[in-house]
């Protein structure tokens, strides 16, 4: 897939998932648009790895409604236009229905659904407004496997990115005839930074072996189901949600 001459917003991408779909995009002719919230040093390091020219760093922090507007604005300016979005933002967080106050309850959900909800839609909503001036776009929106199988230790997080892939399919069928095609796709467990001091941990060995393949994914795999998504030639699998979690978790 060649992605030459497009421009490309990865929200959250200074590391992990975001970061390998930086690259991927990148290696294949694009030029990156490197959102971040706080981390400019990862951010930058991020940056100085991609091959070609003309990407840039673009600062905003995604669940903030209001700075939005910018960060389309700023991605279009500094790459000469905008094609392809990637929501890859996201948090998730521990809150068990039977372990928190009722205060603590609360402020997990208000946190995970405007980061993983909330702000891709917000996203989608300024970036369609300049789709729509240009004659089409694609957005892939990074989901979760939690979506489907529950998470009962984290609730909120599932109902996110259930959420997430309910708004993405409505859109999908609105915005079809705008030329804007969206698509989902939704991991398992991804070997990240982040999680490194939990698959060395007395959980690693259950957690890899919820695949059948006996390990977890890589980043680069989850980034290559984006691209796919974000590829001319898939435009026909506008609504598709693809699973990236090695047969760990399988849906009718």
């Amino acid at each position: 897939m060649d992605f030459t001459g497009k421009r490309v917003l990865i929200t959250g991408a200074s590391r992990g998932i975001g970061k390998a779909c930086a690259q991927a995009f990148a290696e294949r002719g694009a030029k990156v648009a490197i959102n971040f919230v706080r981390n400019e040093d990862a951010a930058r390091a991020t940056l100085a790895g991609l091959p070609g020219e003309g990407h840039i760093l673009v600062q905003a922090d995604v669940s903030d409604p209001s700075t939005i507007e910018g960060l389309i604005a700023d991605t279009v300016t500094g790459l000469g236009g905008l094609d392809i979005v990637v929501n890859n933002a996201g948090v998730s967080q521990y809150h068990p229905i039977d372990a928190v106050n009722y205060e603590e309850w609360q402020a997990a959900w208000d946190r995970i659904l405007a980061i993983n909800l909330c702000a891709p839609a917000n996203v989608i909503y300024w970036a369609t407004q300049y789709f729509r001036k240009i004659g089409g776009g694609r957005i892939v929106n990074v989901s979760s496997r939690g979506a489907f199988r529950g998470e009962p230790e984290q609730p909120a997080y599932g109902a996110s990115k259930a959420g997430l892939n309910a708004m993405t399919q409505s859109l999908a069928q609105k915005l079809a005839s705008d030329n804007i095609y969206l698509g989902v796709v939704a991991p398992g467990f991804v070997e990240t930074e982040m999680v490194t001091h939990v698959l060395e941990g007395e959980k690693g060995d259950a957690i890899r072996n919820q695949s059948p393949l006996g390990r977890v994914a890589q980043p680069e795999e989850v980034a290559y189901a984006v691209i796919f998504l974000a590829a001319e030639e898939t435009k026909f699998s506008t609504g598709t949600i693809i699973d990236v979690n090695g047969a760990s978790y399988l849906r009718g």
